[in-house]
């Protein structure tokens, strides 16, 4: 019986538990006929989605090489194409016929239209006698599996990451093995050319294959693992991992970082660096977790019901320049710009955007995360939807929601010389490094360079004032 093994959000050979499933199920083949894999492309969805030109053009390419390395084993991988999840289900269904289909394999996804998906598969292939088997792969534990005393999911990050770490200790997970070649190697299929309006993206931000991912895993950990902590808020320093597209499409594992992260551990150095970078895993379990227990998330809800009764202001002119890196606060557009033309954004500074778009200009957090998931090579919804809420107050976090980070203070801190602001806003490159954070602040700003949108003290008491209204 021929097994198929479905790919979406798992581009990779390595600790992939459907592949490795099919695999271990079919036994081995003299043929190389028993397992077969597909991807199906579905555009119109993506665009619903809100997918970048930047990850369709990542996911391309992945999925070309990752037929190029199942072609190597004897393992077929057809490209099919529809335009949405629901026509995907019958080219599903077509292809299945075509090829004597009998199981079918996929690994979970846990937005509210993919599980609608997965759930309308699995009704008519059980019509058909087609057995499908999902599988939980894209956590460190099991989703689901971190709970409260009370078998209740966790609301707040630390006390779940202190069970995560516990599960991991208890149960020392492994990876499940690659699959061994299944007779000789067979021609790859490619895709060819990208879908109507994913065409225009920015360079490549990190290189393509399995290979090259585990390689940038192994550089970070032995190179900059330890100094992680010291060096990860710092947006001129290449601090942080660059690791996410990586896992945002699931060319890596969370086990696979997990287990590095925790061998460079026993191999010694700044075990500080390496446990605050294990807390970026535990953040990503995390917030799978909630998209999760909380479809409502993926629904354009915010996880404390209570705020959707915020009034927020109407976008206008404000939120163009926000988008266009034109607010007049260097930091802010600095951040906008490099995400806009490189399609990624230093992990603090998403933060810094995130909290002036939602606090000081008071604009619907969906229409920043929307923005973000447009240009982000790395956009994927558990993580993107959770950084936005929590900056917003209105997902998971313990603290009060009058925390707002000013843009100024973050960048007096964290780009101390102005390092990074130069690069992305050339136009204030002359300026001091004291006035380089603030040029509104005595002289003529140079370079046509915009004045401030919003006063930054004035709109925070704002921001507090409405959500207080809230309680009150």
């Amino acid at each position: 019986m021929t097994h198929l093994v479905w790919f979406r959000n798992d581009l990779r050979t390595a600790d992939n538990a459907a592949l490795a499933a099919a695999c271990k199920e079919s036994g081995l083949a003299a043929a190389g006929s028993d397992v077969r894999a597909c991807f199906i492309l579905t555009p119109q969805q993506w665009k619903e989605h809100d997918w970048s030109p930047a990850r369709v053009r990542f996911v391309i390419a992945h999925a070309n090489a990752l037929a190029g390395e199942l072609a190597k084993l004897g393992i077929p991988l057809s490209f099919l194409e529809a335009e949405r999840f629901s026509d995907s289900i019958t080219m599903l269904e077509a292809h299945c016929r075509a090829h004597s289909i009998r199981h079918l394999h996929f690994n979970e996804e846990y937005g509210i239209n993919e599980r609608k998906r997965d759930k309308a598969v699995k009704h008519r292939f059980d019509k058909l006698n087609i057995v499908t088997r999902k599988y939980r792969d894209q956590t460190v534990a099991p989703v689901g599996e971190i709970l409260t005393g009370q078998h209740e999911p966790y609301s707040v990050f630390t006390p779940f990451s202190r069970r995560w770490r516990s599960w991991f200790d208890e149960n020392q997970p492994g990876l499940y093995p690659p699959p061994k070649a299944r007779g000789d190697a067979i021609q790859p299929n490619r895709i060819t050319k990208v879908p109507e309006g994913f065409q225009n993206a920015p360079p490549a931000l990190v290189k393509t294959g399995e290979d090259a991912a585990h390689g940038q895993l192994e550089q970070f950990l032995s190179e900059h693992g330890g100094a992680y902590r010291e060096q990860r808020d710092f947006p001129a320093l290449d601090g942080t991992s660059r690791l996410s597209p990586y896992l945002a499409n699931g060319v890596l594992s969370g086990r696979q970082c997990m287990i590095a992260a925790r061998q460079a551990q026993g191999m010694g150095g700044n075990q500080e660096g390496l446990v605050t970078w294990i807390n970026e895993i535990a953040w990503r379990d995390f917030y799978i977790n909630t998209l999760y227990h909380y479809p409502r998330v993926s629904m354009h809800r915010a996880y404390k019901p209570e705020t959707e009764r915020l009034q927020w202001n109407d976008p206008g002119q404000h939120f163009e320049a926000w988008k266009s890196g034109q607010t007049g606060i260097p930091l802010v557009d600095a951040a906008m710009r490099q995400l806009n033309e490189t399609g990624w954004m230093h992990n603090r500074l998403r933060m810094v955007t995130a909290m002036f778009l939602t606090k000081n200009l008071f604009i619907d957090w969906r229409l920043g995360e929307a923005y973000f998931m447009s240009k982000l090579v790395d956009g994927f919804l558990a993580s993107n939807n959770g950084g936005w809420q929590w900056s917003a107050s209105t997902g998971t976090d313990a603290a009060p929601y009058f925390r707002v980070f000013n843009p100024v203070t973050q960048s007096e801190r964290f780009d101390p010389k102005g390092e990074f602001i130069r690069e992305w806003v050339p136009e204030l490159a002359k300026l001091d490094n004291k006035r380089i954070h603030d040029p509104s602040k005595g002289g003529v700003i140079p370079g046509g360079y915009p004045r401030p949108i919003v006063d930054l003290k004035e709109s925070r008491k704002e921001a507090i004032a409405r959500f207080q209204a809230l309680k009150d």
